[in-house]
């Protein structure tokens, strides 16, 4: 009697902890979306690689838990003023995360056309790395887990560098310790060769682990 009544106590301790461990909320996410308007990127003029790519970043959102945040900005010129658009949206009952993939991902696949409108602008350069490090003071990769989604070429073009003609990235400060991943979609894009795309993918690979990210990914397709 004694063996079946310490077995079934536990047996109810663990079911507690089981039933603990599904019910603990997860860990709220921080997610931002950069969109390079630079003239090199196809996302500007191509519908059929902005849809695309608009369905590759919705997936990332699709199961984000509350209290999430998702940013999007745009980048390109070294100039607020072409680069206003700003959306903010923290995930809540309210702002389920099916419904703000699928408004991300829209608003992604209309840029060609928001571009063709005049709604939103082409751009003359690329300047990632001035983007990543505004926005390295916007976030904090303590309080919640860092994702940062940049659909670029990867063609850095400004002065700290010029890739396209084959320089070379500079050294980042640990702009982003701890941070969960820097991903890139499109990397290499119109470059036109396998070695080249590989060479921007090794640049920012090397960028982001010096800047503190735990991971890398570098898409050219998907």
């Amino acid at each position: 009697m004694r063996r079946l009544f310490s077995l079934a106590v536990l047996c109810a301790v663990a079911f507690s902890g089981a039933a603990w461990a599904v019910d603990e909320p997860s860990r709220p996410r921080t997610v931002v979306i950069g969109l390079d308007m630079s003239k090199s990127n196809p996302l500007v003029e191509d519908a059929a690689y902005a849809a695309r790519v608009g369905q590759r970043t919705a997936s990332e959102l699709e199961a984000l838990p509350l209290r999430s945040h998702v940013m999007l900005r745009t980048f390109g010129s070294y100039d607020i003023s072409v680069n206003a658009l700003k959306i903010d949206e923290v995930i809540s009952t309210r702002a389920k995360p099916q419904a703000v993939a699928e408004g991300i991902g829209a608003l992604i696949s209309a840029v060609p056309e928001l571009v063709a409108q005049g709604k939103l602008q082409a751009q003359g350069y690329t300047n990632v790395i001035s983007f990543l490090e505004n926005t390295s003071q916007l976030i904090d990769c303590n309080a919640s887990d860092v994702t940062v989604i940049l659909l670029t070429d990867g063609f850095e073009d400004s002065e700290y560098a010029n890739l396209t003609k084959g320089g070379a990235l500079p050294h980042p400060e640990a702009l982003y310790p701890g941070c969960a991943e820097l991903m890139m979609l499109g990397v290499g894009q119109g470059g036109g060769s396998p070695t080249v795309t590989k060479r921007v993918r090794e640049q920012w690979a090397a960028w982001a682990e010096a800047a503190g990210f735990q991971k890398y990914t570098g898409l050219y397709d998907w």
